[in-house]
């Protein structure tokens, strides 16, 4: 039988101290990679918050990957609060740049799918970036579709936002 060094990562739903963490590593990380400011990390900080304050766990997860109690990803599934269909958002994926191409981000986003399906969800949307290529590509790999783009200022630099939508 293998060492633990043979496994890429484990998964865990979240505990306490994920969700400040979460938080710091969203603001810092995408600072570094995109140049994004401190309003992105605020709204990161407002996403968890609003999970952890009306978390129900029969129909929403966040989910932690890690490895050797190490954090190199997450990603949230929450009920979608702001429309009377029975849907979810997937939220916060974050895949810390040690861990990409171990295939966390494809594993968390099936997973989000997988549970979306069991608790009986409609449709899954999110909205991301057009400049995040690799999330855009695990995306569309797990189904999702483009149903709307929008440019926008947000977070400092001009981008275009994407919302996607995934029938279950």
């Amino acid at each position: 039988m293998g060492s633990t060094a043979d496994v890429p990562f484990t998964i865990r739903t979240h505990r306490p101290g994920d969700i400040g963490w979460i938080t710091h590593r969203h603001g810092v990380l995408y600072q570094k990679e995109h140049n994004w400011d401190e309003q992105f990390e605020s709204m990161i900080a407002r996403i968890t918050a609003e999970f952890i304050e009306n978390f129900d766990s029969t129909c929403e997860r966040c989910w932690i990957a890690e490895k050797e109690d190490k954090f190199l990803g997450c990603i949230m599934l929450v009920k979608d609060r702001s429309s009377d269909e029975n849907a979810a958002k997937l939220r916060v994926l974050l895949v810390e740049p040690s861990a990409r191409g171990l295939g966390v981000g494809s594993k968390l986003v099936r997973l989000c799918t997988e549970f979306a399906r069991e608790v009986g969800y409609a449709r899954i949307g999110l909205w991301t970036q057009t400049i995040l290529t690799s999330a855009r590509r695990l995306y569309a790999n797990e189904g999702y579709k483009i149903i709307k783009t929008e440019e926008h200022t947000i977070w400092g630099p001009k981008m275009t936002g994407e919302l996607w939508e995934k029938e279950l």
